[in-house]
């Protein structure tokens, strides 16, 4: 059996005449920086995810670099975010010279826990930035408020979450911007890196626009130094081909997560992903846990799968404060327990819009198979 985690294979064979129309539209006026295909894409995101703006980007990371740019952070400020990401999170916050606090996370949702981010706040803090992880946004009312009373800016890491919703709104509607990652294996992913920031700031979305563009405020005229971090125009096409079927391939993924959500809840070692009141999750990724997870189940119980040739993954292994690259900025094994708990008892299994039923149910028999046989 073959049954990989994401599978963008099947994607491109269900859309195939629209990204290759899209791709020849591109080929043939050959304007590949900027242009039309980005503006379209770029209003058309906007007008997805609720917000007034979208700034097109090389990555999610370049999104997060300058917003967090054009807000003004820098050394001697301090970003409060979590543990349990990708590291792409914090790079910036390190490269501008900032510095990351960590924050544990709630370990139904593996999202920040608000009732934890006043410990963190110093005179030093000036963002907080909850990652909506694995398609669900994180509980933005609670994180608001405690944003409000210490005068804390919100800055979104939405790089997992197009699409996603909590009482009723978007990433990008709550923060002062919503940072995007188009990374080919996104619920929206181009063909190579790509991001967006999505905004209500005019003044924060044009200079986004120019520090992406060298800081330019002419062809050769720059009024401060920027980067080459443009969205080129065959992605934005990519993107902008991908969008409109963004909608149905959620659905689908929802109604593969009920199916494992039911198969998950008669497995007693087991626990499916939770979901918050009023919240749309979007699973970009299917998370289990192994609720009595003894030293080894869990990697053996994915090396079963695997040699199965059922694409099995962890979202992730190594909290930050655990980097090597990220030391200086935790404080060692027990500083976020709940994070350092769901990195050793996680596993993400297989979904996406193309993955059938017989599919989920040959995940699932492989499943009970493997725990039944790394039980005792």
């Amino acid at each position: 059996m073959n049954i990989p985690l994401v599978d963008l294979k099947a994607q491109y064979a269900a859309i195939q005449p629209d990204i290759d129309a899209a791709i020849a539209r591109v080929l043939g006026h050959t304007g590949f920086i900027g242009g039309q295909e980005v503006r379209a894409f770029e209003e058309a995101f906007a007008a997805y995810q609720g917000t007034r703006y979208a700034v097109g980007l090389a990555s999610g990371t370049a999104a997060i670099h300058l917003v967090l740019q054009a807000l003004g952070i820098g050394p001697g400020d301090e970003v409060i975010t979590t543990p349990h990401t990708f590291i792409a999170t914090v790079e910036p916050i390190v490269t501008l010279g900032a510095r990351p606090v960590f924050v544990d996370i709630d370990p139904r949702t593996y999202n920040i826990d608000p009732a934890k981010i006043e410990a963190a706040i110093t005179p030093a803090t000036k963002v907080i930035m909850p990652v909506h992880l694995l398609g669900q946004i994180a509980p933005m009312d609670a994180i608001l408020e405690i944003a409000r009373r210490h005068n804390l800016i919100v800055v979104e890491d939405a790089a997992q979450a197009h699409g996603a919703e909590y009482q009723g709104k978007r990433a990008g509607a709550w923060g002062v911007a919503a940072c995007f990652s188009f990374y080919p294996g996104k619920n929206l992913g181009a063909y190579g890196d790509a991001g967006a920031v999505c905004t209500n700031d005019a003044a924060l979305a044009a200079r986004i626009a120019k520090l992406r563009d060298h800081g330019r405020v002419d062809k050769y005229a720059h009024d401060e130094i920027g980067y080459g971090e443009r969205l080129d125009s065959l992605q934005a096409a990519i993107l902008g081909a991908k969008l409109p079927h963004l909608e149905a391939w959620t659905e689908a993924r929802r109604r593969c997560a009920a199916r494992y959500d039911e198969a998950i809840g008669a497995i007693p070692c087991l626990a499916a992903p939770a979901v918050l009141p009023d919240s749309r999750h979007v699973y970009h990724v299917y998370c289990i846990r192994l609720k009595d997870n003894k030293p080894g189940r869990r990697d053996a119980v994915r090396g079963m799968l695997n040699e199965q040739g059922i694409g099995v993954g962890i979202h992730y292994p190594i909290p930050l404060h655990l980097q090597d690259a990220l030391g200086r900025y935790g404080q060692g094994p027990g500083s976020y327990p709940e994070a350092e708990a769901a990195a050793e008892s996680i596993l993400s299994l297989p979904i996406y819009p193309e993955l059938s039923e017989t599919q989920q149910e040959q995940v699932i028999m492989a499943l009970r198979g493997a725990l039944a046989a790394t039980m005792g």
